[in-house]
Parts: structure tokens; sequence; C-alpha cells
């Protein structure tokens, strides 16, 4: 049998080219690359095995003398055996996948085969990464980039008139080649408040940011005819249970690595708060808190702390709440901390919000003699909040920021939203003369054109001029050019304290500085 390249060699009976393994190396140890190659002897203490079925090669021919390998072309069909053209193929193919993805780097690129050197397998193709990816949140800001699939937090027996905020949901797969997928860890955040019980689940995404995976907000109004009993009454706590069997359910589909789950106000003020919570943790599982006022204020300074900007070096931030008001004074010196809530100088919590106000005055036919009763009973609570007066230059390093159901409706009303839309509510400013001029525009309404409203809906068209009350107080007391409207509140500062506890961001920086040497 003549070999064309190789001279004269043996026949053997049962030995095909694809069973022959002896003497293989790798390709790029093989030869020049002008395709030339060398053929090596093996010692013949060592049988390599043929194929399936297949007898081994024999390593001497009849003469003794060690056999010669037969030796393959590197281009051209007539030499090449079935199984390299079909190995041929098959690299072609993957060339051509990887080439049609988006975001990939081409082939030929000598620095990138440098780059990926460590990362090679067979044939010299780059290992494909098998783990998930997310795209990063816009979550709170406006740098989020994907919101497909977005729930609403208010679905679930929520009022038709007031649409929940959209949280985002990014899809697995969805980031470009060569990122580095995030943390696979899901935190779980809970706040029952006197008037809504809301939940979030959220994935850590870049260092101060999150994904939110699931939502949750229903209206309960759990402090319902507290005020004038001092318990809570058994349609309140039934409306709050069952609200709590759903976020029960949400918590045990998924694996949470940490959650927190906490009460306000209604829980620390009724008699029977912590005999409720017994109840709800008999019947849904769930193990609440009641947390005092200054951790409330707190948390609602760390979830409203990207909306500080770098240029501010003075806030007043304010959570109006179903039955307490929370507002702390945020002075930020040359050194700024990575949690703003270490800025925090002064805070109050006021036990009036707007179930307890407008149970106290009414909030369904409202008066403008009535509003400003309110107002004043808000102001001389506020008056004996012992705080240094800030100075408030026109250079704009002093607003407000407010986070609540009053501030996002107003913002709601003076954008005309078909119907309510956080993305387009979160972190907008509105300037003195434009809170002035919606508030003047609710007044001017009656009960059944607030419930009328998208952004006010029918639970809320008794509560929203209250909210207003109180507003007005705060921006008597810190009269400010501009004010920003954040739609996030306790649970975005429960996530954003539990990811820096852990250290989640600071871990993940870890490794892609790691990955990118």
């Amino acid at each position: 049998m003549e070999d064309p390249e190789g001279g004269a060699k043996p026949q053997f009976d049962g030995a095909s080219a694809a069973g022959r393994r002896d003497g293989k190396k790798s390709r790029r140890r093989k030869g020049k690359r002008g395709g030339q190659t060398r053929s090596a002897a093996h010692p013949a203490s060592h049988e390599f095995p043929g194929g399936a079925g297949q007898p081994a090669r024999p390593m001497e021919d009849a003469a003794g003398h060690p056999a010669r390998k037969r030796k393959r072309r590197r281009r051209g069909g007539q030499s090449a055996s079935q199984d390299s053209s079909v190995q041929s193929q098959k690299v072609e193919q993957d060339a051509a996948v990887n080439a049609a993805r988006p975001g990939s780097e081409q082939a030929s690129s000598r620095r990138n085969r440098r780059k990926h050197r460590g990362k090679r397998g067979l044939q010299g193709r780059p290992l494909s990464s098998a783990k998930p990816s997310h795209l990063p949140l816009q979550e709170n800001r406006v740098e989020e980039t994907a919101r497909s699939a977005v729930p609403r937090e208010m679905q679930n027996g929520a009022p038709a008139g007031r649409k929940g905020r959209q949280e985002s949901n990014g899809h697995q797969g969805d980031r470009q080649a060569g990122e580095h997928a995030w943390p696979e860890e899901l935190y779980a955040a809970l706040d029952l408040g006197t008037n809504n019980c809301r939940l979030l689940i959220a994935q850590p995404t870049r260092p101060g940011q999150f994904r939110v995976v699931d939502a949750f907000s229903r209206i309960v109004r759990l402090g319902e005819g507290l005020a004038a009993s001092g318990r809570l009454s058994d349609e309140a706590m039934e409306r709050a249970i069952e609200a709590l069997r759903i976020c029960a359910g949400k918590l045990r589909n998924r694996e949470i690595r940490r959650m927190r789950l906490i009460a306000t106000e209604a829980c620390r003020q009724a008699v029977n708060g912590e005999e409720f919570l017994g109840r709800v943790v008999a019947e849904t599982g769930l193990e609440l808190e009641i947390i005092d006022r200054e951790t409330e204020a707190r948390l609602a300074v760390s979830g409203c702390s990207s909306l500080v900007g770098r240029e501010t070096r003075s806030v007043v931030l304010f959570d109006i709440g179903g039955g307490s008001s929370e507002i702390a004074v945020i002075r930020i010196g040359d050194n700024r901390f990575s949690r703003l809530a270490n800025h925090i100088t002064h805070w109050t919590s006021l036990p009036v919000g707007v179930v307890t106000l407008s149970e106290r005055h009414g909030g369904r036919d409202v008066t403008p003699e009535l509003f400003e009763g309110m107002v004043r009973e808000v102001e001389a609570m506020l008056g004996r909040f012992d705080c240094p007066e800030i100075e408030i230059a026109g250079t704009g390093d002093f607003h407000l920021i407010g986070t609540s159901g009053t501030v996002t409706t107003l913002a709601g009303v003076h954008l005309d939203l078909p119907r309510y839309d956080r993305r387009k509510v979160d972190g907008i400013w509105l300037s003195d003369d434009e809170v002035s001029a919606m508030q003047a525009k609710l007044l001017s309404w009656d009960f059944e054109s607030r419930a009328a409203n998208p952004c006010i809906g029918p639970d809320r068209a008794d509560l929203v001029l209250a909210g207003c009350a109180i507003l007005e107080a705060i921006r008597r007391r810190w009269p400010s050019p501009r004010m920003r409207v954040a739609d996030r509140g306790l649970r975005e500062g429960l996530l954003t304290d539990m990811m820096a506890d852990d250290g989640v961001w600071r871990r993940h920086r870890n490794r892609r500085g790691q990955r990118a040497k």
C-alpha cells in the first residue's frame, strides 16, 4: 500500500484511521505552519486501543521496524479522514454560532486569543460560560435598562383606581457576552404599616443597587379606628392577615438568603399589637418585628440615598405614613459616608399620619377652612421639634425629599398620567409653585372627582388631602425652592441595609477585580 506522502506502509486488517490513537499530539505542536508534520516513534511497551469493536493498531510492522504513522493533510479533502472532516465541520459551526451572538468578538483577533488562552478547551475553542446572566437594574433610578414582564404591585385584589408601582424584572441571559453574572442571592423586605402591606424580593446588582424579582402591595388599613379605640379592629386584622398570606406564599416559592419583616406605627400604638403578631405567626408563619420610630426614620433615609446628589449639602427628608410621619434632617460635609443615614443630625416622628388625621378632621368633604385646621395641628407638633435652622442659599445645595403616597400622588396629578407609573414619578423634581398648584387643585375637587383620578382612586380619595396638610406644614417649617419625589421607602431601606451588611457588593467588586487580571 503506497502513501503518496509517507512512502510504503504495510496494510493491517481491521485497523482504521479513526481507531489509531498512537502518537496523537496537539495540532499546535505538529510541524510548522506550512503544513509539514513530523512522525514520532513510540515505545513498543505501550498499547493504544483502536476504535469501538476494532483491534489496536500494531506498533511494529512485519520486519520488526516501528510502524510509521499515517500523515494527514491539514488542508485538502483527499488525505483527510472522515472523522477529521466531521470535526472540522463542527468547529466551523461553533465559530458561526459564536460570530452570530451579539457582543461576541471576532475569532481572528490575536489580542482576544491571548486574552482567553487560559480558557481554551479542545481544538482551541473558548469554553462557553454556563452561568446565567442578568441585566442591571433600573429600580430606584433612571439607570435601569430592562423592564420586561414587569409586575404590578397593586395586583392580587388591589383597587382599580390607583395602579401599583411598576417593578423591574430583567430576564436571565439578556446580558451581553463578556459580562460577569451578579450574585445569585435573593433578599426580601416586608413593611406592614398603618395603611399598606408591602413586600419586595430583590437581587443585588451594581454597587448600591438591586433588581426587583417580585413585589406585592395592598391597602389593608390596619390602623382603621385605632385612634378612637386604641385597638386593632377584627376587620382590619383580617384584611392584613389575608395580605400577609399572599406574601408568605411568595416567600415560600423562592430561596431567600435573608429577609426582614417589620411592623410600624399601628402595631406600636395598639394595645393588642403583640397579640395580632402572634396570630400572624400562627396563621401565616411570618414573624414580624415592631421597629421603633428612630429605626423607621433611618430606614426611610437609606431607601432614598441615591436621590441625594453629590452637590447637596443639606436635606430634609420626610415620610408621611398612615399613622405617623418621620422627618430627618441631613447635613453632608466634605466627607460623605457610604450610608446616608450616618449624616442624620436631627430627626423626629410625628404621631400623625394620613389615616389618623383624616379620621379626626374628616377626609371626604374637605373645605379650605378644614384643610387649614389640619395644617395648624401639624405645625404645632413641628414647633416642639428642636432643630437648628437650615441656611438656605440660592446655590441649590438644599432641598426636600418626600417619600410617601401623598407626594407621589401629587406628582402623578402634575404629570396628568392616564394611570400611575412609578418610572415617570420616582426621582422627578417639583418646584415650590408646582406643589402649591397641585394642592390647590386637589382641594378644589370633591370626593368623587378625586376618586375618579387614576393616580388617586377611591381607596385614597379620603386620605390625600390629609397628607397634603402634613406636607404643607413641613414646607412652611423648611421652605425650599424645590422638592424631589421618591416612590420608595422602608422596604428599599431594609434591602439596602441587609445587602450592605452582608457585603454582597464588596464581594462582587473583588471578584470582578480578580477576573479582570
